[in-house]
């Protein structure tokens, strides 16, 4: 490696080493010298439709592979992207946002240049990001910008959350010291131990051997903290009944005899109501107890019987022991636990009351929401991504049993609808580097899997042609229930704004350039199916897809009134209502 290098080739190489092999973006006038620097340093350039769905593509490469790079320019780019941003921040996802910026001389005399409020300003959007970033840093002084760059992306490792890194467009080649890239950026170092981790462990070990009806409950934020290998483990030495959140499903191998599924509070069976009130400890790791994730709260553990494993801290019989990272307290844990000293469970282990006894519906009868995600699922496989989209197929995926190596992503908390369909590119990119890394498991063709509904499928379709340029291995099962349905079972069930336009959306991939039928560039086609009945959904799924990747678009029609269970009862609750206004 030669002594000095320029500052683009600095931060893209640090990116490479971090693992980083796909940047998405899109280019504007004030980045076009950055992106100069992108391949001939090793990275794939994925030039997104637009920012917003550029980052709404890194937050799903980024929950796969721990880390994603977004490109955009000042003010019009960083500003469109800022939603995504956002939401990446809200669930934890690690993406490291790049802006180019004006010249520095501009910045200094405050020169009223476009892409700004031509009042001389130019720190206002950095400003804004300040407020969903965990770190932000101006490369504007060589002397300083390695330095810069080292610290902002280890904050982005650390908390598994969005940085923002400003780039001048004349700081861009400028030669800097090459020497620190000799040395991996990595997390800190582990704590030594101490009084208080000593405390913790024995206050947590006193608590799990002293419990004679114990549960694991594992949500979302787990992942982020790195500690799955650590759960698996936990749940398959206690054989206790481990459920999970919303937000934390695909994270424990649902294979094993003691999952029990989502815990869905008072929504939950009465079986399930029963079986966790009878619990006096819940170890609960990764809390993220939004409402949406919570079932309006009503899933969130009784503190009194339980023991939260935070980022950096536990929470335990009223105290909160500080600076322990979940990582290196759950691995402690898991040397000091002495099985022979724990209850063994006596209570039978059964999935969710709700699964067991579904009839089949009739062949020949119209799709419906209550049964479509118990049959979609024997069509699962392992190894697959699957996404399912704000909205019916957000609450419908709760009920996937999902095979080993699979991971699920589902609205949590953010739920900015039109997100699934860009984190799909992204997360299959990631996906297919993974697999040809050695580093994903899967017995098939590496598959990503997308639920959308057709009103969500409007706002970010764009990105279908991402898909097609990149060659992914795609089912996109496309639900056209006429519109907003969620938004109609919460409120306005009969009201136009809820209705959208009429689209033939099985031409959608033709008109993004995809061949149809057995030909096509490299291999690659696409098929598009239409399904309003079970015999014509079986028929489609059952189709032999090979090996080579493509895009088999799937058109599922259900009634623009049908939603799962628990929408709609809402829906009925409207419907009640009006009838009683009209008497």
């Amino acid at each position: 490696m030669p002594s000095t290098i320029t500052v683009a080739d600095y931060l893209f190489t640090r990116l490479r080493q971090l693992n980083v092999e796909s940047v998405h973006g899109v280019p504007g006038d004030y980045n076009l010298s950055l992106l100069d620097y992108v391949e001939p340093n090793g990275l794939h350039w994925v030039g997104n439709a637009n920012e917003l769905n550029a980052a709404y593509a890194s937050d799903g490469y980024a929950r796969l592979k721990g880390l994603s790079a977004l490109i955009t320019t000042f003010g019009v780019g960083e500003l469109s992207a800022i939603n995504g941003i956002a939401g990446a921040y809200a669930e934890l996802a690690p993406v490291v946002h790049i802006v180019g910026t004006p010249a520095r001389k501009s910045q200094q005399e405050r020169a009223k240049v476009h892409h700004t409020f031509a009042d001389g300003d130019f720190q206002r959007f950095a400003l804004m990001y300040r407020h969903i970033t965990v770190a932000q840093a101006e490369l504007s002084d060589p002397r300083t910008c390695a330095q810069l760059i080292d610290s902002t992306l280890q904050q982005c490792l650390i908390h598994s959350r969005p940085v923002y890194l400003a780039l001048p467009a004349d700081v861009v080649g400028i030669r800097i010291d090459a020497t620190p890239l000799q040395t991996s950026i990595e997390l800190p170092r582990s704590l030594p131990p101490s009084v208080d981790a000593e405390t913790a462990l024995a206050t947590v070990l006193d608590r799990i051997y002293s419990s004679q009806r114990p549960m694991i409950l594992v949500d979302g934020e787990s992942r982020a903290y790195g500690i799955l290998t650590e759960l698996q483990q936990l749940s398959t030495i206690t054989h206790w009944s481990t459920w999970t959140t919303i937000f934390g499903k695909s994270c424990i191998d649902e294979s094993l005899p003691n999952f029990r599924g989502i815990w869905k509070g008072s929504a939950a069976s009465q079986h399930d109501k029963d079986f966790v009130k009878g619990r006096d400890l819940i170890l609960c790791f990764g809390p993220h107890f939004s409402n949406t994730n919570s079932y309006g709260y009503s899933s969130v553990p009784d503190a009194k019987i339980s023991v939260h494993f935070m980022q950096t801290s536990v929470q335990v019989d009223g105290q909160t022991f500080r600076d322990l990272p979940a990582k290196q307290f759950l691995s402690a844990l898991l040397a000091k636990l002495d099985p022979s000293k724990m209850t063994k469970s006596p209570e039978e282990v059964v999935l969710n009351g709700e699964k067991n006894g579904i009839p089949s519906p009739p062949g020949s009868a119209p799709l419906t929401q209550d049964h479509f995600y118990k049959f979609f699922d024997k069509y699962l496989r392992s190894g697959d991504v699957i996404l399912a989209e704000t909205g019916t197929a957000g609450h419908g995926c709760r009920d996937f049993k999902l095979p080993p190596h699979s991971l699920l992503l589902k609205p949590t908390t953010w739920l900015s609808i039109g997100y699934m369909l860009p984190a799909t590119q992204g997360a299959g990119l990631a996906q297919r580097e993974l697999h040809a890394a050695g580093r994903w498991s899967a017995a098939h063709q590496p598959r990503t899997v997308l639920l959308i509904g057709d009103g969500s499928f409007q706002m970010t379709v764009q990105e279908l042609s991402t898909i097609i340029r990149e060659k992914l291995n795609v089912l996109l099962v496309l639900i056209n229930n006429d519109g907003y349905t969620i938004e109609r079972c919460l409120h306005g069930w009969n009201q136009g704004y809820n209705d959208i336009a009429r689209w033939k959306y099985l031409q959608a991939p033709a008109f993004f350039g995809a061949n149809e039928g057995q030909g096509g560039e490299g291999g690659y086609r696409a098929s598009t199916y239409r399904a309003e009945t079970w015999d014509e959904l079986e028929k489609v799924m059952a189709e032999e897809d090979g090996e080579e990747p493509k895009l088999k678009m799937v058109e599922v029609v259900m009634d623009r009134e049908d939603a799962p269970i628990t929408l709609k009862g809402l829906l009925q609750q409207q419907k009640d209502a009006a009838a009683v206004a009209q008497k």
